[in-house]
């Protein structure tokens, strides 16, 4: 028989109706994949157990016709969607044993859908980093090593131990969440697929909240035809969440059909900045020439505020963080360590539960919403995002969707930029922009850099036109036919 753990999303769900394997088989091969790759510390979770069972029920759904669009299909779940009675940490010490009582209405969507939990995925701590290093769990290894070389390298943040376990098929597909380019970062160093939705596409409702207004799910996965399979699952209205939107979800999927012959691409003058590497600049002028030859236009535009993007965001989203993160306090869940007085107990649980990162973030948040600080930052910052969100509104009414490379550089070794905070912030420089704005983006792995590291190129979209960024994203993945894989190194 064939890897199973090899073939994309597609092809599973395509040969578990045609009764080639079972679930339960398919299961079974990424649970020893997963085994096999402890060392990459992608999985803190591994529901072996549970995923057998859904597994067995999925193949008794695939036999009486019953099954659901993902019957049968093995998911990891980053571990910031609360899954009932699993562990949920969204990697953090103060979070550390919490069983939530209910499910996420992501992954409850995806259970509808008859997917199967095979655990959960290492993250970030509260979502807040670039790298996988802030885990309070240890930092996830990227299955990609630079040529002639054994260092490890970072998975990308916080959606690191997802894009870690799709790239090195521990799973076809893994749920992400993306605030300022979690899903698509990862996604670009590790060579695989990976969209953020139009903001209040899927709900929020039972994911950990880091940046209310900023946070959205979506997948990773390793095609541009799996996302649309994966993401169709996760989206749709909830009531219990108030940012949801009450629209229809399109035939994603369908939209795969269609070529972009006439549609306008805009290029951002203000993308182009002075220290890009070469093999980056290279990448973005093929991406151009992959959409002039499928029949696009080509159409250099003016986004003017970018420059104010990452500085603006470095203000709200602390801001937001550390207002949801006062929750905890060692009152009701998670750690606990005692003091000689509440006060003593509130900080002495947040000193020992919460990571230096996240204490940073939630210092800078606390100081900007402050007495006499709060109009001079976070009022500024969101007339900011205002002014970058009227930027894209501008241009919709020239170009159909934006062309931009996802990340300044490919992966960076672990530990090479933990101790610069600033460096490490600017890992998101190409990403922050959509998440401010509220519109969809995905990467799509499109080259290698010098030492053969995967490296992506990004489409943006107008809001709710998830459609045409899977079109134009279809399009670069058959120009690039990037079909490299990492060597493998970790069993």
């Amino acid at each position: 028989m064939t890897d199973l753990t090899k073939l994309s999303l597609a092809e599973m769900r395509n040969g578990l109706r045609a009764k080639d394997f079972t679930s339960v088989e398919l299961t079974d091969a990424h649970l020893k994949a997963i085994e096999d790759a402890r060392m990459l510390n992608a999985f803190l979770v591994e529901t072996g157990d549970k995923a057998r069972e859904m597994a067995a029920a999925s193949d008794a759904r695939l036999g009486d016709g019953t099954n659901g669009d993902l019957e049968g299909i093995p998911l990891g779940i980053k571990d910031l969607f609360c899954t009932d009675g699993v562990q949920t940490t969204a990697g953090s010490h103060i979070l550390e044993g919490f069983k939530p009582p209910y499910e996420s209405t992501v992954t409850q969507n995806l259970w509808d859908d008859g997917a199967v939990m095979m655990g959960k995925l290492n993250m970030d701590e509260f979502a807040m980093g670039s790298s996988n290093e802030t885990s309070f769990f240890g930092p996830v290894k990227n299955p990609w090593r630079r040529e002639g070389s054994d260092a490890d390298l970072v998975p990308g943040g916080s959606s690191g131990g997802s894009a870690s376990a799709v790239a090195a098929n521990l799973v076809p597909g893994a749920t992400g969440t993306d605030t300022g380019g979690s899903i698509r970062q990862p996604a670009a160093v590790t060579g695989i697929v990976g969209i953020k939705p139009t903001y209040g596409r899927c709900s929020r409702w039972g994911v950990v909240a880091f940046a209310s207004s900023l946070d959205q799910a979506g997948p990773l996965t390793r095609t541009v035809r799996d996302s649309a399979i994966m993401l169709q699952s996760m989206c749709g209205h909830d009531p219990k969440d108030s940012t949801s939107l009450q629209v229809d979800v399109p035939d994603f999927e369908k939209a795969l059909t269609g070529g972009i012959k006439g549609m306008r691409i805009g290029v951002p003058k203000e993308y182009r900045m002075d220290g890009m590497p070469e093999a980056i600049e290279k990448l973005w002028q093929q991406g151009i020439e992959w959409m002039k030859a499928a029949g696009a236009e080509i159409k250099e535009i003016s986004l003017p505020h970018t420059k104010y993007a990452l500085p603006a965001y470095y203000i709200v989203a602390p801001a937001e963080a550390s207002s949801n993160l006062a929750r905890y306090d060692g009152v009701k869940f998670g750690l606990r360590v005692d003091g000689d007085d509440i006060t003593g107990m509130y900080e002495n649980s947040r000193a020992a539960g919460f990571g230096h990162e996240v204490q940073r973030r939630v210092m800078i948040g606390t100081y900007v919403l402050s007495a006499g600080y709060y109009d001079a930052y976070y009022l500024k910052a969101q007339k900011v995002r205002t002014l970058i969100k009227q930027d894209f509104e501008k241009v919709w009414g020239e170009v159909d969707a934006i062309l931009t490379p996802t990340t300044p550089s490919p992966a960076f070794g672990i530990g090479e930029k933990s101790s610069e905070p600033m460096e490490m912030y600017l890992n998101d420089i190409f990403t922050v922009t959509a998440n401010m704005s509220g519109l969809p983006a995905m990467s799509i792995p499109a080259g290698l850099s010098e030492d053969g590291l995967p490296l992506g190129l990004q489409i943006i979209g107008k809001a709710l036109d998830e459609e045409t960024v899977f079109r134009a994203g279809g399009v670069i993945e058959d120009a690039a036919q990037f079909t490299v894989k990492p060597t493998k190194w970790w069993s």
